[in-house]
């Protein structure tokens, strides 16, 4: 009996996990946010750093365009944009998906907000954004960046489609009575 394809699967398994496991966020409440590059469902460069300071971000990385779960969790955060607006906070969805899945996404779904496309899934990384199903599926986490850049929400959830929006509005609504 050959061990070679055994040997191989035990690699890919052991490698899966440990990406699982070293991806826990390497971000944390009360770090600065990490600042990244990328480009928008329209094909503009957003540089994050060009937004700091001005108002709190509400930053969210999810799994991929027109699936049941993150469709449920944009138009979510659609339908609660008004109020992002009103406490003056800016909404940016991102996922490896292409900037032209990006704009069919956001043109099917009227999508007011930004959506960036992280080939590669570089930016994800960066914020070490975990996976899911044993490191099969990009996670879905939302992270809420104050006006100095500071992060004051990691809220990471797969199957709380509609939560990521309501944690972001209550923290960003605690910090402003403060």
């Amino acid at each position: 009996m050959n061990s070679f394809p055994i040997m191989k699967l035990r690699f890919i398994i052991i490698s899966i996990l440990m990406t699982a496991c070293t991806a826990k966020s390497q971000v944390k409440v009360g770090d600065k946010v990490p600042v990244f590059t990328l480009r928008d469902q329209n094909g503009k460069t957003f540089n994050l750093s060009d937004h700091l300071g001005k108002k709190y971000l509400v930053i969210y990385f999810y799994p991929k365009d027109e699936t049941k779960g993150c469709t449920a969790e944009a138009c979510t955060f659609r339908d609660s944009y008004s109020q992002f607006q009103n406490n003056d906070a800016e909404v940016i969805g991102i996922s490896s998906d292409t900037q032209q899945s990006h704009k069919k996404f956001a043109e099917h779904h009227n999508l007011p907000f930004t959506l960036l496309s992280d080939p590669g899934g570089k930016t994800r990384k960066l914020f070490g954004v975990p996976r899911s199903m044993m490191g099969l599926i990009p996670g879905r986490v939302t992270y809420v960046v104050d006006k100095q850049g500071i992060i004051r929400l990691i809220f990471n959830s797969q199957v709380k489609f509609d939560e990521h929006a309501t944690e972001a509005l209550n923290i960003i609504k605690a910090e402003e009575k403060n």
